[in-house]
């Protein structure tokens, strides 16, 4: 583009799409992608810009192809002018009707290269979708209304970008044709963007002036600026090294995505390759396991390749029948990467919901899911003065950094090393909803030098010895409604049928192991997880533990369901409603809690979570607390 103006451009490619198909296919397949983004502060020109960028390559709508040139006979010399605004008018259709509230994503190419651009929102409410959209750029376009300078919503993304990892900044001051070209409104924005560009971490990035509406300094050089000697938008576009060719220079990483077994005569496991590169003969280490092979093959769907690089989708087979599945991540031998259970990570949080310290959610990076608990935050930043602020939880929008704990070994590196293995995401367990984005940053330290200390009688040895398959009776249910009272039934009775029991309840437990706790929404949480882990522990001495806690939260009792072995946790809901619960009032706590002496009381002013699908359901207003015993450890001992 930069020896050629784009009429040119256009006429050169439909001349070798004319004569040699062939040669223009062959030509189209071997350009690189590259992925940026638009951002910036809302009206900045994102839309405008990338209409520019769509008209200039000529990649525009189908559907709309016949009407610009329609229109452009009825004006003649003033066709093109009409022909971008009618395109600018429908990319503007599509912003009123809410579409690039999420991120809208266009395609176009140049004789050079292809592209994918991501429309991210301005709003800060929308700052989750801009994450989205910046999470797989190799490059970030940060607009700039000359008018304005340097807002608000120009540092939080141009600190989300560097965040997230793009290190390709382009500082795009646009609209010039409205303050007259004047260098000194551009020089001014460049100084006040680099000191600010500075203080984050931001070490270089391209400034230039552009009008994405006229033109200027898009696809040619503008005489509107003869004191601006820099590239064009998209000379510069064509010419960044992308994240791909990067990635293809570092060890190799292929996370598993699943296990192609068609017959038995064929064994391959498939994925895309995050960095580095594969060939037949590599040695080869698969995480977590740590098992090594060689391989044997690299097929894809056109047949077998002699090396694949970062970037490909490829199926590999080992020399060797070892454990490898859908979670695992295939790693040069002499070289591969880490594994922890927890981590120092920064987070941006997406969900209207604020974070709750010590809840579980799900945590997805690359092809691995656990669970995860997130502490309460160190710190929260201020994207304006870069302040480290101290909270207890992170909100919408908020970036913060805090403790992250998974309950399994997890094959990671840091962030700023490998987007792939360090980038994650965390899911509401309840509502799968995506409730944040985050990075890792290291590893902790006690994570590397806490290890499993194998033991000889282990939990089947001890159930064994006492004759009994180990469980957790789950009870939940509201203050009141009778938990205490069935859960001491169901001991006696298990007690005189010789089983090795111990009953855990919600007052007892706070005398002792819980008495820091108090009964905020975070320390209910800590609550249940202790007791969770106890439980676990009790289970594996080969027990059968009762618990009566109101635990109110549906998440925290899956939480401690994942921490058992399929079918050792019984739920047993004892459902009884509020009004009865309430009647019946022993301790005092709902009058308590109704003249507002006390706080955060489930039923009252706090919710509680009735169980989905209990194993068992006791509904008090019909059962008798003998019945209810009863019932519960027939449960139990049919299921043993």
């Amino acid at each position: 583009m930069a020896d050629i103006d784009t009429k040119e451009a256009v006429y050169v490619t439909d001349k070798l799409i004319a004569e040699d198909i062939d040669a223009y296919l062959v030509q189209h397949e071997h350009k690189t992608m590259l992925r940026f983004i638009t951002c910036g502060s809302v009206d900045d020109g994102k839309s405008t810009l990338i209409g520019r960028l769509l008209y200039d390559s000529k990649m525009i709508f189908e559907d709309q192809l016949d009407a610009l040139q329609s229109d452009s006979k009825k004006v003649g010399t003033q066709g093109q002018e009409i022909d971008f605004a009618l395109l600018v008018d429908g990319l503007a259709a599509e912003r009123e009707q809410g579409i690039t509230i999420d991120v809208a994503y266009r395609f176009f190419n140049t004789e050079k290269r292809k592209f994918i651009v991501a429309d991210c929102p301005g709003h800060e409410q929308y700052t989750r979708n801009m994450v989205t959209g910046a999470s797989t750029a190799d490059l970030a376009v940060i607009l700039i209304d000359a008018r304005k300078g340097v807002l608000v919503q120009t540092r939080r993304h141009s600190y989300l970008c560097h965040l997230i990892g793009i290190r390709n900044v382009v500082l795009a001051v646009n609209k010039m044709d409205l303050v007259g070209y004047d260098q000194k409104v551009f020089d001014d924005i460049v100084a006040e963007y680099s000191e600010f560009a500075q203080s984050i971490g931001i070490e270089s990035f391209t400034a230039m002036p552009i009008s994405g509406f006229k033109g200027d300094n898009i696809t040619t050089p503008s005489a509107n600026t003869p004191w601006y000697t820099g590239p064009t938008l998209v000379e510069h576009l064509e010419s960044v090294e992308v994240l791909s060719s990067v990635d293809a220079d570092k060890p190799l990483r292929l996370p598993v995505q699943w296990v192609n077994r068609p017959n038995l005569d064929f064994r391959g496991f498939s994925g895309l390759i995050a960095t580095g590169s594969v060939k037949p003969g590599d040695k080869i280490r698969v995480l977590p396991s740590g098992k090594t092979s060689t391989i044997t093959r690299v097929v894809t769907y056109d047949g077998d390749l002699d090396e694949a690089v970062a970037g490909q989708s490829v199926t590999v087979c080992f020399e060797d029948e070892i454990d490898c599945s859908r979670g695992s991540v295939i790693a040069v031998a002499d070289n591969p990467p880490q594994t922890a259970d927890q981590f120092e990570a920064t987070f941006v949080w997406m969900a209207d919901e604020a974070l709750v310290p010590g809840r579980a959610y799900w945590l997805k990076l690359g092809t691995q899911t656990v669970s995860a608990t997130v502490a309460a935050p160190k710190y929260t930043v201020n994207v304006n003065t870069m302040e480290h602020m101290a909270a207890k939880t992170l909100d919408l929008n908020a970036i913060g950094v805090a403790e992250l704990t998974t309950d399994k070994q997890v094959v990671f590196e840091p962030y700023a090393d490998n987007r792939a293995l360090g980038g994650f995401i965390l899911i509401d367990k309840m509502t799968n909803a995506t409730v944040a984005a985050g990075m890792i940053n290291f590893s902790l330290r006690r994570s590397q030098n806490v290890h499993w200390q194998a033991v000889d009688i282990d939990r089947k040895q001890h159930a064994g010895l006492k004759n009994q398959k180990p469980a957790v009776l789950w009870f939940t249910g509201l203050s009141g409604s009778g938990k205490s009272t069935i859960a001491n039934m169901v001991e006696k009775k298990l007690h005189r049928m010789n089983r090795h029991t111990f009953l855990l309840d919600g007052d007892n437990v706070r005398h002792g192991l819980n008495k820091d706790l108090g009964f905020t929404e975070a320390d209910r949480i800590e609550n249940i997880r202790r007791v969770g882990e106890v439980s676990k522990l009790m289970t594996d001495a080969g027990l059968i533990v009762i618990t009566a806690f109101i635990s109110p939260f549906q998440a925290d009792r899956e939480m401690v369901r994942s921490m058992l072995p399929d079918g050792e946790f019984i739920e047993v809901f004892i459902d009884t409603p509020l009004k009865v619960a309430e009647a019946r009032d022993v301790k005092g706590l709902y009058k308590k809690a109704r003249s507002g002496e006390l706080k955060n009381f489930t039923g009252i002013d706090s919710p509680y979570e009735a169980p989905r699908n209990p194993e068992v359901r006791i509904d008090t207003t019909v059962v008798s607390p003998e019945e209810a015993a009863d019932i519960i450890v027939n449960t139990l001992l049919g299921d043993a």
